[in-house]
């Protein structure tokens, strides 16, 4: 392959040159963070590109640490037995995995709790663990860090709720701003006394008063929190959305309205049944719905997302120079992905600058998207061929991708399903398709014909591949070859430039210069 689409390469041109390469990046590629809830005790294991770390390993307890507080201002004794047990067993895994030390951090219940240094101390002594407390506004900064590391350069209003408090925090163009907490939590309205209508009042009473401090109708509302992603997952059954990854779901205030109301009105038992959400997680749902109606009313958000990213991935994006958080997610993790699984690593920068030709005046948001779909566009080779081009939607529709909403997802995986095949028919993705528009649907088997024709040219030198030249007005499309590399173009190549005109509607024809 030529140096020119080599990685080491200096010309990076719209892809700049990859920080996973960088020796100060690479260390943050497996970092192990513990966080210790109100409800839930869980170990992370991030590894990857740094910039949108995969998870190597990911395991959670539900131990409950703040049932009760409310009243008996202490840690609930049970939930104490299982978390240290959990914590033992989090770091004789992290010594088995030889990472650096865990960071971990407990939020509102060790914060709360009288006997909250105590069982610090016995942690540390019985493990060698050391836990960091954080303070609410601490919890709420770093959880909305956690939805910069999906969102870079996000706008809105960033809310994690927990078992014992909600964090609330300003995001102003990937900047966090006012950081405050709140008991708005299911365990603490679980203890208040008067029923439905104490917590109504509750809520209303608690969210009027932080009206002054946050803006009125914000551009997003991120929800960050499992009883947030349950509400998202029972939204989806309510809807019947055909996607079930929970990261950047999108939700309209009227539909999340409408969903608490069913939910207000369901047997847990049956909402259950219904999403496959664990009985500990249900029993919390209904309080966090009460919460989210007061949320909707109280600050009136424009569009609702849900982030499955939290503190546990705000504590990674802390250890992160700026650089790398300034670099977009999405890209890095493709073009990680395509280094570690593609045949010919660096190709996907060749494949991109040859097909540019046909988005010159593509929007950025699609340029982003051709990008992406060219680093993944080989990464799924092993698969079975009568599987490649399942595979690769599959890949790309349930990866572990920030920066992606669904439609995108989908979008990148039609592209890559034509990659590998001309027709989808008979495929079983038709639902999915039902969240693009036509256009989306033709501009992706566009794209995916175009890199089933340039990834004839893979093996070749990036100097000896051709290039590409588009007339849309006069819907022509040309193939232009050096005399000497015409013979890179046989029969099957000849054939996906016909499939690619055609998908253009453009006559094609191939040029040779001397």
């Amino acid at each position: 392959m030529d140096g020119a689409s080599e990685p080491g390469h200096h010309d990076w041109g719209p892809f700049e040159r990859p920080l996973f390469d960088d020796p100060s990046a690479r260390a943050l590629s497996r970092v192990g963070v513990v966080d210790v809830g109100s409800n839930s005790v869980r170990l992370v294991v991030f590894d990857g590109a740094a910039r949108s770390p995969a998870y190597f390993y990911n395991e959670k307890i539900m131990c409950g640490l703040g049932a009760g507080i409310a009243e008996s201002g202490v840690l609930n004794p049970e939930g104490r037995v299982r978390a240290l047990a959990a914590l033992t067993r989090f770091q004789m895994l992290a010594e088995g995995m030889k990472l650096a030390p865990l960071t971990a951090v407990a939020t509102a219940a060790v914060r709360e709790a009288r006997d909250g240094p105590e069982f610090c101390a016995e942690v540390r002594e019985k493990t060698g663990l050391r836990l960091f407390v954080v303070d609410g506004e601490e919890e709420a900064r770093l959880s909305a860090q956690g939805v910069l590391l999906g969102w870079p350069g996000a706008t809105g209003l960033a809310c994690d709720i927990g078992g014992a408090s909600m964090e609330l925090a300003t995001l102003d163009n990937g900047r966090t701003g006012t950081c405050i907490s709140t008991p708005l939590a299911p365990m603490q309205l679980r203890d208040l006394k008067g029923g439905k209508k104490a917590r109504k009042a509750r809520i209303q009473e608690t969210l009027a008063g932080l009206k002054e401090r946050f803006e009125q109708k914000p551009k997003r509302l991120f929800l960050v929190g499992g009883s947030w992603r349950a509400i998202a997952r029972l939204d989806m059954v309510r809807r019947g959305y055909p996607l079930t990854v929970l990261h950047e779901y999108s939700m309209t205030p009227a539909n999340a309205s409408a969903t608490v109301d069913w939910i207000q009105k369901t047997d847990p038992a049956l909402l259950r049944s219904l999403s496959g959400i664990s009985e500990a997680r249900i029993n919390l749902v209904p309080l966090a719905s009460e919460v989210l109606k007061g949320l909707l009313a109280a600050f009136r958000p424009r569009e609702i997302s849900v982030s499955a990213y939290g503190i546990r991935e705000g504590l990674l994006y802390e250890q992160m120079p700026q650089r790398l958080r300034d670099r977009d997610p999405l890209i890095e993790a493709c073009r990680f992905s395509e280094k570690k699984d593609a045949r010919m690593p660096g190709f996907g920068k060749a494949l991109f600058e040859f097909l540019a030709p046909l988005y010159q005046k593509a929007p950025a948001e699609r340029i982003r998207l051709v990008k992406a779909a060219c680093l993944l566009h080989d990464v799924t080779w092993r698969a079975h061929p009568d599987y490649r081009a399942e595979v690769c939607f599959d890949n790309a529709t349930r990866a572990n991708l920030g920066g992606l909403n669904h439609p995108e997802r989908i979008f990148l995986g039609l592209a890559l399903l034509h990659r590998y095949k001309n027709s989808r028919a008979g495929s079983r993705f038709d639902a999915l398709l039902e969240l693009l528009s036509e256009k989306e649907i033709r501009d992706a088997e566009i794209l995916g014909k175009a890199m089933r024709f340039g990834a004839m040219f893979s093996a070749s030198s990036q100097l000896r591949m051709g290039k590409l030249r588009y007339f849309p007005k006069k819907k022509q499309l040309h193939f232009v070859s050096h005399q000497k590399d015409i013979g890179l173009l046989g029969e099957v190549a000849e054939a996906r430039l016909a499939s690619l005109g055609a998908s253009l509607d453009a006559e094609t024809s191939v040029l040779v210069e001397d």
